[in-house]
């Protein structure tokens, strides 16, 4: 294991269930949360599970990118969909049980020259390699995803 890290720093403030977010970097993005009516919030703002699933998809792309150019690959466009499935009685009730979502399902596309078994490469090692991925993975939800190759026009 490398002894060298890259710190990833958040800081947040906010009142309510809304927040006001700056990921701090060379260049400070701040970005804001809030939630749905349901959950008490004016849904101004992506709630934060939307941003974990929105998390999902853009380290698989970045993973993925990273994985395809050790792997000589040519990538075009990538397309996702992914669904969580989240029963709200823990958070909002306080009822027993676990919190995080039941299950997560992701659909990818990516326009590659890959062959077939070269894109299951690059699907494999993207998922083992995407820090994201693994969090969702190992947090002990169900966890499932369908990838599919679309030739480079």
């Amino acid at each position: 294991m490398s002894s060298r890290t890259v710190p990833f720093v958040v800081s947040a403030t906010g009142t309510g269930v809304a927040q006001s977010l700056t990921a701090a970097g060379d260049v400070p993005h701040e970005f804001r949360a809030d939630t749905l009516p349901a959950f008490g919030g004016a849904d101004a703002d992506p709630s934060p599970l939307s941003y974990a699933l929105g998390a999902l998809t853009s380290c698989n792309q970045v993973t993925g990118s990273l994985v395809a150019r050790g792997l000589g690959l040519t990538l075009g466009t990538w397309e996702f969909h992914v669904q969580g499935d989240l029963d709200p009685a823990v958070i909002a009730t306080g009822a027993e049980g676990n919190a995080n979502f039941d299950s997560v399902h992701v659909q990818v596309q990516v326009q590659t020259d890959a062959d077939e078994a070269t894109f299951a490469r690059l699907r494999e090692e993207t998922e083992r390699r995407c820090p994201v991925t693994q969090l969702f993975k190992r947090s002990g939800l169900a966890f499932s995803s369908e990838w599919s190759r679309v030739d480079l026009a």
